[in-house]
């Protein structure tokens, strides 16, 4: 069951493939148009916050079980220059790129689990999971 894709985010045309990618995965588990939405839209924040902050890392996209019941897991990882403050990061309207601040916050209330992972100079991995209700 588990099956796992990833995209290189190198270039802004990569977060594009990362998106494409993850509809199709979410079609694949069974999520509708709304839910298909939401994870698209969690891995576009994810994959330009490496594009933009730490230059390239990866997306990876993987459908899950757990208890009978199945989901969608993004792993946004990178070796960038980390996350200094991440309470600062998870405010809603702190932006450092000049962006709406939606980033981190936003992903998080679009899953069902959110976990971050950063060590400054060695860089971030965020894990983010969608449950199909």
């Amino acid at each position: 069951m588990n099956c796992r894709s990833s995209v290189e985010i190198i270039t802004e045309w990569d977060i594009v493939a990362a998106r494409q990618l993850g509809r199709n995965e979410a079609k694949k588990a069974g999520f509708g148009t709304v839910d298909q939405a939401r994870i698209t839209t969690a891995i576009s924040e994810l994959a330009r916050n490496i594009y933009l902050y730490a230059g390239q890392g990866k997306i990876e996209i993987e459908r899950v079980s757990e208890g009978g019941i199945f989901g969608i897991k993004i792993i946004a990882s990178d070796e960038g220059p980390g996350i200094a403050d991440l309470r600062k990061v998870m405010e809603d309207g702190y932006s450092t790129s000049g962006g709406l601040g939606a980033g981190m916050p936003g992903v998080k209330r679009l899953m069902d689990e959110f976990k971050v992972v950063s060590e400054v100079g060695e860089g971030t991995t965020i894990t983010t999971t969608k449950w199909l209700h």
